[in-house]
């Protein structure tokens, strides 16, 4: 996907797929212009040997929000590992915000998640990531395979956000204090932002943390980082939705306007 600003608003001025990844029609519900466009995966999950890449573009001048319809599911597999790659460049002067549901991953799966955000000037940026270890409410924790999650955000180059994280079914990690500490739902937040008060301001409308639940703001250099440890996808996305109200005016300009998909 390629975005470009034309015409006072932003337009999907080029789109391409192979197999079933697939765009539904770019969506106008601001008043600034901005577009939002719902990223369709019709199987509704991935399987063993699955490669999905993704590669979204915004021209100068371009703002652009990309969300998912539902969760991402990554199932068991025996053999060859699925993946599942982001790759984000932003040009000067636009803004991208990268807001997908969650991604489910499954007791057997083998899997590879990686997301690279490349920034040009001053381009604007808010995306996050909420991944679901295993399915114990219905009685199916992670208990055997592994995944790879990998999160960048370069500027100009040079690295802004490097993070890896190694999810397998070892039960010290998964349940040690310094690993998941037994949550079940992960998930950051990242924010392209130097603003002073911006801290304050998202801590203070963060919902209260629920019984074995956690939830933090960081103020990295150059980047603000939201953090959410619990059992509860719902309430982690929910965490990063008063996030994002608070943060979009200050990184795009903005006031929040809440993709119409959410609601159904």
């Amino acid at each position: 996907m390629e975005f470009a600003r034309a015409g006072g608003q932003t337009i999907l001025g080029r789109s391409r797929h192979r197999g079933p990844l697939l765009v539904q029609r770019p969506f106008h519900p601001e008043a600034g212009g901005a577009c939002h466009v719902y990223l369709l995966h019709p199987p509704g999950g991935v399987v063993a040997g699955d490669r999905l890449r993704i590669d979204i573009k915004t021209r100068e001048g371009a703002q652009a929000l990309v969300t998912t319809p539902a969760a991402t599911k990554v199932y068991r597999s025996g053999g060859p590992r699925a993946s599942q790659e982001q790759r984000l460049r932003l040009d000067p002067g636009s803004v991208l915000e990268w807001l997908p549901q969650e991604t489910i991953l499954f007791s057997g799966a083998r899997a590879d998640l990686h997301t690279r955000v490349d920034l040009v000037g001053d381009a604007g940026f808010l995306g996050w990531e909420i991944l679901c270890v295993g399915l114990p409410a219905s009685g199916a924790p992670f208990v055997q395979g592994s995944c790879l999650q990998s999160f960048e955000i370069w500027r100009d180059g040079s690295p802004l956000v490097l993070e890896r994280t190694w999810f397998a079914e070892d039960p010290k990690a998964l349940r040690a204090p310094w690993g998941m500490g037994g949550h079940t739902v992960v998930g950051s937040l990242f924010c392209v932002t130097n603003h002073s008060g911006a801290v304050e301001r998202v801590r203070a409308v963060l919902p209260p943390p629920a019984e074995e639940e956690l939830a933090s703001v960081t103020q990295l250099k150059g980047v603000l980082v939201c953090r959410y440890l619990g059992h509860h996808a719902e309430r982690a996305r929910r965490c990063f939705v008063r996030a994002w109200e608070v943060l979009r005016p200050i990184f795009a300009g903005r006031q929040a306007c809440a993709p119409r998909i959410w609601s159904t």
